[in-house]
């Protein structure tokens, strides 16, 4: 799994130029799934997310969490992330889970997310052809790769 976190204040995404989810203050997080992902490591990730000290406290120093600021979650799934560029012009996307296998880890995302954060997440259409709409407060952009 890889997530591509980026502290915003405010994003939203649009579906055929209508806007089908959007957020204030909080975090947009691309998501990718390969093959051998499992949801215990979800579970992990989706838990380190939701307590990473990412937003600035009263001092200017990043010791607070999205749960402590009371940010809201944009999830947007993004196969891309998994290219493959070491041959060629043309990535290979031959890492990234099909549909049957990313579709129920993205849910079980959502789900752990709406548990962890203890509120519902906006999150886009999987597989939709999304156009995402952010400003990156900071900025500040963190991937995380579960694989590494």
């Amino acid at each position: 799994m890889k997530m591509v976190i980026q502290r915003v204040k405010h994003a939203s995404v649009s579906v055929n130029d209508v806007i089908v989810a959007k957020i204030d203050l909080g975090l947009l997080i691309l998501v990718a799934y390969t093959h051998t992902d499992i949801q215990t490591d979800i579970e992990k990730w989706v838990k380190k997310v939701v307590q990473m000290r990412i937003f600035d406290d009263e001092q200017g120093k990043m010791n607070l969490s999205v749960q402590d600021v009371k940010g809201d979650i944009l999830l947007v799934s993004q196969f891309t992330l998994y290219a493959d560029t070491r041959k060629g012009n043309r990535p290979s996307y031959i890492q990234a889970a099909p549909p049957e296998i990313a579709i129920p880890l993205y849910e079980k995302t959502v789900t752990l997310f709406e548990a962890n954060l203890q509120k519902p997440i906006e999150k886009g259409i999987f597989g939709a052809d999304m156009k995402v709409m952010l400003l990156n407060d900071g900025p500040v952009t963190i991937v995380l790769d579960s694989q590494v």
